[in-house]
């Protein structure tokens, strides 16, 4: 359990790094946080700093998102070891879940941070590739005809959630479990996002411009 609890924490505190203030920082000090809709990720970033400063964003958030999953299971801590009594999938997806939490409730930056959808991308592209095309279908979809990009972003956890448990069960039931629990953040963390589609205040995206 001791190799189980070092490795959530070391996902979370690579997740607390947030693409959006690193580029910021190399940007002059910029701190997307006290701009636009005031959150640290890739939208906000795309609105208010334009598409190459959300490029980079986007491939750091997104980058953290894999490379814990696809680094920390197998990697024996000095001192510590691979614990035998603890499955190297429970670790895995406890490095997944630590990471997205990072981005959302980052260490280094006072607790405020992104919505997580592009970490919890990375991760999930990470734990299966194939969930890539259905989720990157289901996000231009959604993107295309509503031009609400939190809508979109939380089609896709639903959605893979719903696609996994209706193709993949009970093979990938640890998968689902985890799918589900980043659904619920996801969603929480778009509680916002929710209330102002409801009242009708939510921006939408210029879909021509998103893409040119």
């Amino acid at each position: 359990m001791i190799e189980l609890g070092l490795k959530f924490t070391a996902a979370y505190l690579l997740g607390s790094i947030l693409g959006s203030l690193v580029v910021g920082q190399l940007c002059g000090g910029v701190d997307i946080r006290e701009l636009g809709s005031h959150n640290a990720g890739g939208t906000n970033a795309l609105r208010t700093q334009g598409k190459v400063f959300a490029l980079w964003v986007m491939l750091i958030d997104v980058g953290k998102g894999v490379i814990p999953v696809l680094l920390l299971p197998a990697l024996a801590i000095p001192g510590v070891g691979l614990d035998a009594q603890v499955s190297r999938e429970l670790i895995t997806y406890a490095v997944g879940f630590g990471t997205i939490l990072g981005h959302v409730c980052p260490l280094w930056y006072a607790f405020r941070g992104g919505k997580g959808g592009a970490t919890s991308a990375g991760v999930l592209f990470a734990l299966a590739p194939w969930l890539a095309l259905p989720a990157i279908g289901i996000w231009f979809a959604v993107i295309v005809i509503t031009r609400y990009v939190g809508l979109a972003t939380m089609s896709v956890v639903v959605g893979v959630s719903a696609y996994i448990g209706l193709t993949r069960l009970p093979e990938e039931y640890g998968l689902f479990i985890f799918s589900l629990f980043a659904a619920a953040l996801i969603l929480y963390t778009h509680r916002a996002n929710i209330k102002r589609m409801l009242e009708g205040s939510e921006n939408r995206t210029e879909v021509v411009r998103f893409y040119r």
